[in-house]
C-alpha cells in the first residue's frame, strides 16, 4: 500500500542524513517532495499548499543539537500529512430512537455494494448493532444478488422489494426495519460511469426520503485524482458527511488518500484494505502519515490483532515466549492466526523501518502457507522438541512439505534465533513483559508514537531505541531476513550471498596462510 510514494519520500530524507539545515537545503528537499507528491497523483493546488507549509515549518524550526535535516524534515512531514488528512471523526451520528440511515453513494465499479456489507459487519462486530442493507440499485445486473449473498454470508437482512423505483425501496425499508428491530439501515444506490443529472437527481429523492443521518462517498482509491474530482461533484450535490476509500490495498501512489479531504472538506471515515468482508479500517491520519515515511502502523497492527486474536491465548503465549517455552506447536498456532488478520505483506508494511521496502519483498501471497505446511509435515514430538529434528528427520519434513531441505533448515535456525532473543527480553526485564495484553500493547504503542523523541527508535531505520527489545529486527521463522540484511531496511543492502560469503572465507584462509609463512 502505498509503497511508491514511501520509497520516494524515504529516499529523500535518507539523502538528508548527515546534511546541516540550510535554506538551500530545506528550498531543494521541499522541491523534490513536491515532484514526490505529484507522481502520486495528488491534486496540483494540494501538492503547492503542502510545500509551502513543510517549507514555511522547516524555516522556523529551531535548530536541536544531535537532530539531522532528514530526523527533523521526517518529523515535519509526518505533522503536515497528518493535518492534511485530518482531523476524523469516526462516530457515527446514531439516532437516540428509531434506526440510523446510511446512505451509501458513489461510481459504477468503486466497489460500493461490497463496502456496504464491510460496513454492515463492522457495525454488528465492532458497534454491536443490528444492521440491515437495502438493495436499491437496479440499474447494475446482479446487483441485488450480490448483496444477497453478502447478506447470507454475514447473517444480515437484506431488503427488497420488485416494482418499485430506488426512492420508494429505500421509503419502504425504514418501516421493514421497524418489523425486524434493525437499528442501522445502510441503502446501497446505483452508481453511474460517470457523474450525471439522473444520478444525482435518484439521490436527492432518496435522501429527501429516508433523511439520511450518514452520506458516505465510496471511491476507488486506486483512480487517484478522477476519485477526488468525483468526490467533489458528489459533495457540491449532495452534502456528504464522510469518504470511503476502496482498494487502498492496490494503490501503489496515494494520490487519492492525500487530496480528497483538502479538496471536499469531507474526511475519509473508512478505507477498504482488502477483498474480504472484514477488511475495513478506520482511518487515522497520524497512522497513514507514519505508513507513507515508512514508519510503520505498530498501533493499527495491535488495534487489528485484537478483533483476530483472542487475548487471553495470546497472554498465555506471551508467558510462554517470555519463559523460552513457545514450541513450534505454538508457532502454528499463531501462525493460523495471524493468517486471519491479512496477508504478509499487508502485515509487514505496518511495521517500522519494513514499510518502503515491502514491494521490493519476493512475497507472492503463500509464504505464511509454506510454512505451515513444514510444521505440519513434523510429528508433534517434533514439534515440541524441534532439537531432535537431525537430518534423516528434515530430509523427510522437506519431503512431506514437498520444500527444498533449505527451507526445513532456515526455519529451524530461524526459530531457535528467535527463542533466544525472547531470552533477551526476559532478562532485560523489558516492554514486552509489562505488558498482560493486547489493550497494554497498544496504549504502550500509542505513548511511544505521540513522544516528542519522534519516531519509534530502535527499529531499523529510525532514530532511539524501544525499551527492551534489541535494535535489530528479528527474522520470522521460516520467512527469510527482512530487506537491507540482518538490521532490516535502512541498514544497508541484502547480506551477502552464498558464493560471496564462500569466497570471503577462502581470502580469509588465504590471508591467515600468508601470515604463518611470514
Amino acid at each position: 500500500m502505498l509503497g511508491g510514494l514511501t520509497k520516494r519520500l524515504t529516499d529523500i530524507v535518507s539523502g538528508l542524513r548527515g546534511k546541516k539545515i540550510t535554506e538551500e537545503v530545506i528550498k531543494e528537499t521541499s522541491r523534490e517532495i513536491r515532484r514526490a507528491l505529484l507522481e502520486a497523483d495528488a491534486s496540483l493546488p494540494v501538492v503547492k499548499d503542502f510545500e509551502k507549509r513543510v517549507r514555511e515549518a522547516a524555516l522556523g524550526t529551531e535548530v536541536i543539537e544531535g537532530v539531522d535535516a532528514g530526523q527533523m524534515f521526517t518529523k515535519i512531514v509526518q505533522d503536515e500529512l497528518t493535518d492534511l488528512m485530518g482531523p476524523v471523526d469516526h462516530e457515527i451520528a446514531w439516532k437516540k430512537s428509531g434506526a440510523t440511515v446510511i446512505l451509501m453513494s458513489g461510481l459504477q465499479g468503486s466497489g460500493k455494494t461490497t463496502t456496504c456489507g464491510k460496513l454492515a459487519r463492522y457495525f454488528r462486530e465492532r458497534k454491536k448493532k443490528r444492521p440491515m442493507l437495502v438493495a436499491a440499485d437496479l440499474q447494475r445486473p446482479a446487483a441485488i444478488e450480490q448483496l444477497k449473498v453478502l447478506g447470507r454470508q454475514l447473517d444480515v437482512p437484506v431488503f427488497h422489494q420488485e416494482g418499485l423505483t430506488p426512492p420508494q425501496v429505500c421509503e419502504a425499508a425504514l418501516g421493514a426495519a421497524r418489523e425486524q428491530k434493525c437499528d442501522v439501515i445502510i441503502l446501497d444506490t446505483a452508481g453511474r460511469l460517470h457523474v450525471d443529472d439522473q444520478l444525482m437527481g435518484e439521490l436527492k429523492q432518496i435522501a429527501d426520503k429516508t433523511k439520511p443521518d450518514e452520506t458516505f462517498f465510496v471511491c476507488d482509491a486506486m483512480t487517484g485524482q478522477d476519485a477526488v474530482r468525483s468526490a467533489e461533484a458528489f459533495s457540491q450535490s449532495l452534502g456528504l458527511s464522510g469518504v470511503i476509500l476502496t482498494k487502498l490495498d492496490g494503490d501503489a501512489r496515494g494520490g487519492a488518500a492525500l487530496s480528497v479531504k483538502a479538496i471536499t472538506g469531507k474526511p475519509i471515515k473508512f478505507v477498504g484494505v482488502g477483498e474480504k468482508l472484514d477488511r475495513l479500517d478506520e482511518f487515522h491520519p497520524d497512522r497513514m502519515a507514519s505508513r507513507i515515511l515508512g514508519m510503520g502502523d505498530v498501533v493499527g497492527l495491535v488495534d487489528r490483532a485484537q478483533q483476530f486474536i483472542d487475548e487471553k491465548e495470546q497472554a498465555e503465549m506471551q508467558e510462554k515466549l517470555l519463559e523460552a517455552s513457545f514450541t513450534l506447536e505454538d508457532f502454528l498456532s499463531q501462525l493460523r492466526q495471524i493468517k486471519k488478520m491479512g496477508s504478509l505483506k499487508d502485515l509487514l508494511s505496518h511495521i517500522p523501518g519494513i514499510g518502503g521496502q515491502v514491494d521490493q519483498m519476493d512475497l507472492k501471497g503463500d509464504e505464511l502457507v509454506i510454512v505451515e505446511s513444514i510444521i505440519q509435515s513434523m510429528t508433534a514430538k517434533e514439534r515440541q522438541r524441534p532439537e531432535i529434528i537431525n537430518t534423516s528427520r528434515r530430509r523427510r519434513i522437506a519431503a512431506g512439505a514437498g520444500r527444498p531441505l533449505e527451507a526445513v533448515n532456515d526455519l529451524l535456525k530461524q526459530f531457535k534465533q528467535m527463542q533466544g532473543m525472547m531470552q533477551g527480553f526476559k532478562k532485560q526485564s523489558g516492554f514486552l513483559g509489562k505488558l498482560k495484553g493486547m489493550r497494554d500493547m497498544k496504549q504502550g504503542m500509542e505513548d511511544l508514537q505521540n513522544a516528542d523523541a519522534g519516531g519509534m527508535p530502535g527499529m531499523p531505520g529510525m532514530p532511539g531505541g524501544l525499551p527492551g527489545m534489541p535494535g535489530e529486527m528479528p527474522q520470522i521463522p521460516g520467512l527469510g531476513a527482512p530487506p537491507g540484511g540482518p538490521g532490516g531496511p535502512g541498514k544497508g543492502k541484502a547480506g551477502p550471498s552464498k558464493d560471496e560469503r564462500r569466497k570471503k572465507r577462502k581470502q580469509e584462509r588465504q590471508r591467515r596462510k600468508k601470515s604463518r609463512r611470514r
